[in-house]
């Protein structure tokens, strides 16, 4: 996988990485139990704070995209992502609402929301 960060962009440098390894997963870039490397050789190879690595991590092990274990390191989780449940439908409507009222506000019409949805959503989706 191939991750690339914008060192200039508003989002957060973690939060960058941590959408991407997660957008890896969705594309089956990523497989279940797959290693990733070391927070401190991920650090290196992308010239950021190993602290910066380590969050990333933190928040993927705890919404359980991956597992850290001591001997094994770090690895996707094997078990796969837990499906959407009512908190994950929660989460997701908190999430929208906020981008949806902007798009509202912004003019844009719910077809043109619907359709850059759509778009993005044919992103991950297994090419035949």
């Amino acid at each position: 996988m191939f991750i690339t960060l914008d060192l200039e962009s508003e989002e957060p440098i973690y939060t960058q990485l941590k959408h991407q390894i997660i957008a890896g997963i969705a594309k089956k870039d990523l497989s279940p139990g797959e290693a990733l490397p070391s927070v401190r050789s991920l650090a290196s190879d992308l010239g950021i704070n190993l602290h910066t690595v380590n969050k990333a991590y933190q928040q993927l092990k705890q919404e359980g995209f991956i597992l850290i274990h001591r001997q094994k390191g770090v690895v996707i989780n094997p078990d796969g992502v837990a499906k959407a449940d009512d908190v994950y439908w929660t989460d997701l409507t908190a999430k929208l609402r906020p981008l949806i009222a902007e798009a509202v506000c912004r003019d844009v019409t719910k077809e043109d929301f619907q359709k850059i949805c759509s778009q993005i959503y044919t992103e991950f989706q297994p090419k035949e």
